[in-house]
C-alpha cells in the first residue's frame, strides 16, 4: 500500500488572538471620573451567603448555636463580623453586673451575686459606706455613758456575787484550820489548800515526815486529810462555780452589746434589702448581720477576733475584709451589646483567675477578693469573637471554653497545671452565662474539629463560610468602585481616576484566577490601592492611574521574585537544559508551577520519552526513583489506559517507554503534564519530531480528552520569559486546555506579543489536536476497517506497535518453528520423537 503524502496543519488558524486574550474593564458608569464621584461602600462585599449565616447564628438565642466562620484570611471575616454585631437590630440590652461576696458558712466557696446594670456598682459602694458607718458608730457606742453604766452595773453584778462565793469557801477554810496558798511550779504558780500547824502552813509531805519522826500524831494526820479531801472537793467546786460566773458575765456584756448595736446594724440591713430586693442579695445581708452581731469584737481590732486566738496566721484576716464586695463585670456605663474581639486568647484573659498573694504573715493565700473576671466575662449578654485556632494552642484554653458553652455556666479557677498552689486555692461558685462565641479559622481547623471532637458540633451548630470570589458583572464592579473610594477615604489617599479604578478590578479578577469572578480578598485589594497611591505620589500626580496601579503590581512582583530570577538564570546560561527553537524526536517542554510562600511563577522543564520492543508498558522514571507523587503517578496509569484503548484492541501492547522529567531532582506531582506525556511517547513511537519552540500543559483522561488545570497564567507567562531571554521568533508558543480559555489574565506585554504574532497560545480539546499542532502532521482518525488514516501520525504509531507486537511474538523462535501465530502441530514417531525433515 502506497504511503500518502503528509498533510500539514497550519497552526496560525487556531492559536487565540488578542480579543480572546483581552480582559481589560471598560465599565464606567455616569457622572463618574473618580474615586470622589462614588460613595464609599458601608456593607459587606460578596459574602451573602456568609452574611445570612451569621445572621441566623446570631438571631436564634437557643443554647448551642454559636458560629464558625471559615473562609481565607483576607476575605473580611472579622470586618463582616464586626459590621454584622453593630449592625444588629437587638432591643435594649438585657445585661448584668457580676460580683464575688464571703460565704460566711464556707469561705472557700465564695457566692455570686448578680445585679442588673449599675446596680453592683451601687452596691459595692453602699456595703463600703455600711461598713465604714459602723466602724465609726460602734466604737462610740462603747465608749459612750449609758454603755459604760450598764457595762459597771453588769461587772459589779458578777464581781460580787463572784467575791461572795470565794468568801464562803475561804470561811470554811478558815474554820477547818486549812489555809490556800499559791506554790511555785514551773513557769507559773497553782493554788493548794494546806493545814495550819501552830498558826503556820505545812503540807502533807511535812507532816508525814514529822509523824514518822513521833512529832505528830497519825489519828491527827487521818483526820487532816479526811477534811481536806472535803474542802479540796468544794473547792474545785466553787472553781466550777467561779468559771460559770466569769462565762455569764461574757454572755451578758454580749447581750448588752447586742442589745446597743443590734438596732442600728438590723436598720442599716434592712435599708439595703429595700434597695436591692432580689433573694440571693437578701439572703446574703442576713448572713451579713449574723456575722457582724455575732463577732462584735472586730471592731476593736486590739483584740483577737473569736476563733483566731488559736488559727494559723494564712486564715486570719482583716477585720472587715469579709463583708467587702468583688466586683469583677461593671456595666453600669455600657450602652450597647457588649462585643468583645479577643486577639491573644490566653486562659487567664479568657476565662479570668485567681490570684495569690503573700499576706501580712508571710503566708500564700487568695480570697474572693483576688478573683478577676476576664473577656469571657465582659462579653456575657453579648458577643465573643476570636482566632479559633489561637484557642487551640493556648493550653488549657479549649477544653474550658467547651465546658463553659455546653454547660451555660463559668466556673473560673487559676490556670495552675504543675500544681505549685494547690494548698490555697478556692472553688467560687459558677457563674450563669448568656455568650454568644463566634470562632474564625480555615476548614481544616473545622474538619479538625468536627472529626476529633464529638462535642464541637453541640456547641457550634452554625458554619458560615467565606467565598473568595464573586460573579463579576457590573453590579458587583459598581461595588468593587465604592470599596476603592472607601479605602481612599479612610487612608488618605490621593484619589483614583476612572482607570485606576478600572485596573484594580482587572487585578481582582487575576487574583480570582477567572475572567467571570473577582476576588473577596479585599485586604490584597486594599494593599494595591495604598501601593498605587504611593506609585502616584512619588510620580507627582494628583490621581491615581492605571499606569500607577500596573506599577504597584510590578513592585509587588518585583518584591517576592528572587527565586524566580535566580531560577531564571539557569535558563538563561543553559544550565537548565530546555529547548525553544528547532524540532526533536521524544522530547517536549512541560510546563510547571513553582510555590514559594505567598508568590508563585511558572517555568518550562523538559520531560523525554524513549519507547523500544518489551511487555514493561509505560515506564515512570520518577517513580522508580521515589520522586513520584500520587496525582502523577494516577496521570502515567491514565496515559496508559490511553494507549491500550488507541492501540491494543487488535494486538498486544509489546512496548516498553520510559519518561523522565529531566533535571527535576525534588519530586514531582500533578497530573497537567499526561497530555504531554502522550505526545512524547508519540514522537517517540513513530520518530516524527515536536517543535521545541512549544510548551504543553494540560492533564488528559482515558478517551484522550484534555482537561483544565491550575496556574495556566503563571505557566504561560513562565514559558514566554524564557523564550523572551532567547529571543522571540514568532513560531513560539503553549498549548493550552480549551477549558483554560476563560481563565487567562496574562501579562500586558505576553497579550501585546501574541497580538504582534511574536508568541501564540493554542487552546486543545484532545491529544489529535495537540499532536497535529506539535508536528504539523495530521493526527488521524480510527476507519471502519480499524486502521488509522493513512500517514497520520495515529496510523504511523499503530503501525509501530503492530511491527513490535509480530516482532515479540516471534523473537527468540527457531526457523523451523511455526510463524505468525500458526498453531500446526509437529508429527511425532512412534517413539515419541520429532521426525527429521
Amino acid at each position: 500500500m502506497p504511503v500518502q503524502k503528509k498533510k500539514t496543519v497550519k497552526r496560525n488558524e487556531i492559536g487565540l488572538k488578542r480579543k480572546q486574550l483581552d480582559y481589560t474593564v471598560d465599565y464606567a458608569p455616569a457622572k463618574v471620573k473618580s474615586s470622589d464621584d462614588i460613595e464609599p461602600c458601608c456593607y459587606i462585599i460578596g459574602q451573602d451567603r456568609a452574611v445570612e449565616s451569621i445572621k441566623t447564628g446570631l438571631a436564634v438565642k437557643s443554647r448551642g448555636y454559636n458560629i464558625f466562620v471559615t473562609g481565607p484570611a483576607g476575605t473580611g471575616r472579622t470586618t463582616t463580623i464586626k459590621h454584622l454585631l453593630q449592625q444588629l437590630d437587638l432591643q435594649e440590652p438585657v445585661l448584668k453586673d457580676i460580683c464575688y461576696v464571703n460565704n460566711f458558712k464556707n469561705p472557700d466557696n465564695p457566692k455570686v451575686l448578680l445585679f442588673a446594670a449599675g446596680d453592683g456598682r451601687t452596691f459595692k459602694r453602699d456595703m463600703g459606706y455600711l461598713i465604714a458607718s459602723l466602724r465609726k458608730i460602734v466604737p462610740k457606742i462603747f465608749m459612750s455613758e449609758d454603755y459604760k453604766d450598764r457595762h459597771s452595773r453588769i461587772v459589779r453584778e458578777f464581781e460580787g456575787r463572784q467575791k461572795e462565793l470565794i468568801h464562803s469557801f475561804e470561811e470554811k477554810l478558815s474554820n477547818s484550820g486549812f489555809v490556800m496558798v499559791q506554790i511555785q511550779s514551773g513557769v507559773g504558780v497553782r493554788n493548794e489548800i494546806q493545814p495550819l500547824i501552830e498558826e503556820e502552813p505545812s503540807s502533807f509531805e511535812k507532816l508525814e515526815r514529822l509523824e514518822r519522826e513521833g512529832k505528830f500524831s497519825l489519828s491527827k494526820l487521818d483526820e487532816l486529810r479526811r477534811a481536806w479531801d472535803s474542802l479540796r472537793r468544794e473547792f474545785d467546786l466553787t472553781t466550777v462555780e467561779s468559771k460559770k460566773l466569769s462565762t455569764k458575765l461574757e454572755d451578758a456584756i454580749e447581750k448588752l452589746n447586742f442589745f446597743m448595736v443590734a438596732p442600728m446594724v438590723t436598720d442599716k440591713i434592712n435599708l439595703l434589702k429595700k434597695r436591692f430586693p432580689v433573694e440571693k442579695v437578701t439572703s446574703y445581708l442576713d448572713e451579713v448581720q449574723d456575722a457582724m452581731l455575732e463577732d462584735l469584737s472586730r471592731f476593736s481590732e486590739s483584740q483577737p477576733r473569736r476563733g483566731e486566738e488559736e488559727a494559723p496566721p494564712y486564715r486570719k484576716q482583716e477585720p472587715f475584709e469579709e463583708f467587702s464586695v468583688n466586683l469583677i463585670v461593671d456595666n453600669g456605663e455600657t450602652e450597647n451589646v457588649p462585643i468583645i474581639i479577643e486577639k491573644s486568647p490566653s486562659y487567664k484573659k479568657l476565662f479570668g483567675s485567681l490570684e495569690r498573694v503573700v499576706d501580712r504573715f508571710g503566708y500564700w493565700r487568695t480570697d474572693f477578693t483576688r478573683i478577676f473576671g476576664g473577656s469571657l466575662l465582659k462579653a456575657s449578654g453579648g458577643f465573643l469573637v476570636a482566632n479559633a485556632i489561637d484557642l487551640l494552642i493556648e493550653p488549657g484554653v479549649w477544653t474550658q471554653l467547651k465546658r463553659t458553652l455546653l454547660n451555660g455556666e463559668l466556673e473560673i479557677t487559676g490556670f495552675d497545671p504543675f500544681n505549685m498552689f494547690a494548698g490555697s486555692g478556692i472553688k467560687p461558685e459558677p457563674i450563669p452565662m448568656d455568650i454568644k462565641v463566634v470562632l474564625k479559622g480555615d476548614s481544616r481547623v473545622f474538619s479538625l474539629l468536627l472529626g476529633m471532637d464529638e462535642d464541637f458540633k453541640k456547641i457550634f451548630k452554625i458554619k458560615a463560610e467565606f467565598d473568595s470570589v464573586f460573579k463579576a458583572n457590573k453590579t458587583n464592579y459598581r461595588k468593587y468602585f465604592e470599596f476603592i473610594s472607601r479605602a481612599v477615604k479612610d487612608n488618605e489617599l490621593l484619589p483614583f481616576d476612572l482607570g485606576g479604578m478600572q485596573a484594580v478590578i482587572e487585578y481582582g479578577k487575576k487574583m480570582a484566577g477567572r475572567r467571570d469572578e473577582l476576588t473577596t480578598r479585599f485586604t490584597l485589594i486594599s494593599d494595591i490601592v495604598r501601593e498605587a497611591s504611593y506609585c502616584a505620589t512619588q510620580k507627582k500626580r494628583k490621581q491615581v492611574t492605571r499606569d500607577d496601579v500596573y506599577c504597584a503590581i510590578k513592585l509587588k512582583r518585583q518584591r517576592s521574585s528572587l527565586i524566580e530570577d535566580k531560577v531564571q538564570e539557569r535558563y538563561d546560561d543553559k544550565t537548565i537544559l530546555v529547548s525553544t527553537s528547532r524540532k526533536a524526536v521524544g522530547q517536549i517542554n512541560a510546563l510547571a508551577v513553582y510555590a514559594t510562600g505567598d508568590y508563585t511563577f511558572g517555568r518550562p522543564s523538559r520531560i523525554t520519552a524513549n519507547t523500544s520492543l518489551g511487555r514493561a508498558g509505560v515506564i515512570n522514571i520518577e517513580r522508580e526513583a521515589d520522586l513520584s507523587g500520587p496525582t502523577h503517578n494516577k496521570g502515567v496509569l491514565i496515559l496508559s489506559g490511553y494507549l491500550r484503548q488507541m492501540f491494543a484492541q487488535d494486538k498486544p501492547l509489546a512496548m516498553s517507554a520510559s519518561i523522565s522529567f529531566e533535571q527535576s531532582y525534588s519530586g514531582v506531582d500533578g497530573d497537567s503534564a499526561s497530555s504531554t506525556e502522550i505526545y512524547a511517547i508519540l514522537s517517540s513511537l513513530t520518530g516524527i519530531p515536536i517543535n521545541q519552540g512549544l510548551a504543553v500543559t494540560g492533564s488528559v483522561n482515558q478517551k484522550g480528552e484534555i482537561q483544565p488545570i491550575g496556574g495556566v497564567n503563571e505557566k504561560i507567562e513562565g514559558f514566554y520569559d524564557v523564550c523572551k531571554a532567547r529571543r522571540l521568533t514568532g513560531k513560539q508558543g503553549v498549548l493550552i486546555p480549551h477549558q483554560n480559555v476563560k481563565d487567562l489574565m496574562l501579562r500586558p506585554d505576553v497579550i501585546e506579543s501574541v497580538d504582534q504574532g511574536n508568541f501564540s497560545i493554542y487552546p486543545v480539546k484532545d491529544i489529535n489536536q495537540g499532536i497535529e499542532i506539535l508536528t504539523g502532521v495530521k493526527a488521524g482518525r480510527l476507519l471502519s476497517s480499524g486502521k488509522f488514516t493513512p500517514g497520520s501520525v495515529m496510523d504511523q504509531a499503530d503501525r509501530k506497535l503492530h511491527e513490535m507486537a509480530m516482532t515479540f511474538q516471534n523473537f527468540g523462535r527457531t526457523n523451523d518453528e511455526p510463524k505468525n501465530g500458526s498453531t500446526k502441530k509437529k508429527k511425532r514417531s512412534a517413539t515419541g520423537k520429532r521426525k527429521k525433515r
